[in-house]
């Protein structure tokens, strides 16, 4: 029986329909990422943001109260030891209202009167010390010829002795009287009456540098302690990170450093970790947490000329490491999972996902230390999905 065109025609077009649904339904590989277990040096860090400053600052400040010139030197400028770098007029007295002028004519009266009363003591005093003296020459020619007794002549000498003290205490009692009276006179001098006797008083600056800050520059009045200037040596510059306590504990003094985002060509300089401070400070974080942070001090390595630019105040970033190995299996921490509360990867062995858990040491965000035994160069899935699962059908994803 010869079959028509058309039935052969339908008949291949089913046949092809058919085997387009079985290919279609057949399971297809899933497409992964791979990566591989390698071995060599890790370094785990702690990453922080720090800033530098000029290990020994100095504030410089108004010692009295007065009229502070305008201040010449400006932020950056160099300075010596000792060179002039502000000037200062001490304070004019102030006027006296009515109350306080009279109070204070009133006591120069009072201490004009106690002067004239201590001179007056005092010239009895040196009248009773010359009769003292006298009457002691008497009773001692008197004794030379067996006329007066020795009690009588001690007599005399411990009243010429008495009477010389008597004469002393009225010497200084007339000193204490001049002083009060000079006291009382000051609180009488009213504005300009120094006549810039005064003069100017020169602040100079403590330590060869810079200026790094000036917090007065206009003319003006300024009270006893007022800063006008911070000066420092930009050669004893290091760097401060503000590590959470619980990464703090961790570090070493002597611990390396890379220091970066200083600089927009993303150069990098080395350092070294000078100290660990041991007081630690509440901080609150942008969010609005309070954090425990503890000051790290760190020293460049690398020569001055390098980190130069660098000023006090200026923002790093620091990565300080705290554990580091020479040769050591690891692998990348985006092929890590967790299944039933431990670690686990998936290697792809001839083409399939196989569930392998692992054991995991130090991590550095990017690698994590392998301490299962698996063989260097096997290849693992990153980033695996829900449609990765053991013994399912892989392929490895281009580019």
């Amino acid at each position: 029986m010869r079959l028509s065109f058309r039935t052969v025609f339908w008949g291949a077009a089913a046949v092809m329909i058919v085997l387009a649904l079985v290919f279609s339904l057949r399971p297809q590989p899933v497409l992964v990422d791979i990566g591989t277990v390698s071995r060599g040096a890790m370094v785990q860090t702690v990453n922080e943001e720090g800033y530098t400053r000029i290990r020994d600052v100095y504030a410089v400040a108004a010692p009295i109260s007065g009229q502070l010139l305008r201040v010449d030197p400006e932020a950056g400028d160099a300075v010596a030891s000792g060179d002039v770098i502000a000037q200062l007029l001490p304070a004019e007295p102030q006027f006296l209202d009515a109350r306080s002028r009279g109070e204070a004519e009133a006591a120069v009266h009072m201490a004009e009167a106690a002067l004239s009363a201590a001179i007056a003591d005092q010239d009895s005093a040196s009248a009773g010390r010359a009769l003292a003296r006298a009457e002691y020459d008497r009773q001692l020619q008197l004794f030379e010829s067996d006329i007066a007794s020795q009690a009588a002549l001690d007599r005399a000498a411990a009243e010429r002795r008495s009477a010389s003290a008597a004469f002393g205490h009225a010497q200084a009692a007339v000193q204490l009287r001049r002083a009060e009276l000079e006291a009382a006179e000051v609180r009488l001098i009213g504005p300009g009456s120094s006549n810039g006797e005064l003069g100017v008083l020169d602040i100079r600056s403590p330590v060869d540098g810079v200026v790094l800050r000036v917090m007065q520059e206009s003319a003006g009045p300024v009270a006893s302690g007022t800063v006008l200037l911070e000066t420092g040596d930009p050669a004893g510059l290091e760097i401060v990170v503000e590590l959470l306590s619980s990464d703090a504990v961790e570090v070493e003094p002597g611990a390396t450093v890379e220091i970066s985002g200083w600089s927009v060509t993303g150069e990098t300089l080395r350092g070294r970790v000078r100290r660990v401070e041991p007081f630690g400070f509440l901080k609150v974080s942008a969010l609005g947490v309070e954090e425990q942070r503890v000051n790290v001090i760190i020293d460049f390595l690398d020569q001055a000329e390098r980190w130069s630019r660098l000023g006090h105040g200026f923002r790093i970033e620091a990565a300080i490491a705290i554990w580091s190995a020479e040769d050591t299996l690891q692998l990348p921490v985006s092929a890590l999972f967790r299944q039933d509360g431990a670690w686990a990867v998936y290697r792809l062995v001839d083409g399939r996902a196989v569930l392998t858990p692992v054991e995991i040491g130090r991590s550095n965000g990017e690698m994590a230390q392998l301490l299962s035994d698996l063989e260097a160069g096997s290849e693992i899935v990153l980033y695996p999905g829900n449609e990765v699962a053991d013994g399912v059908a892989l392929a490895v994803r281009e580019g």
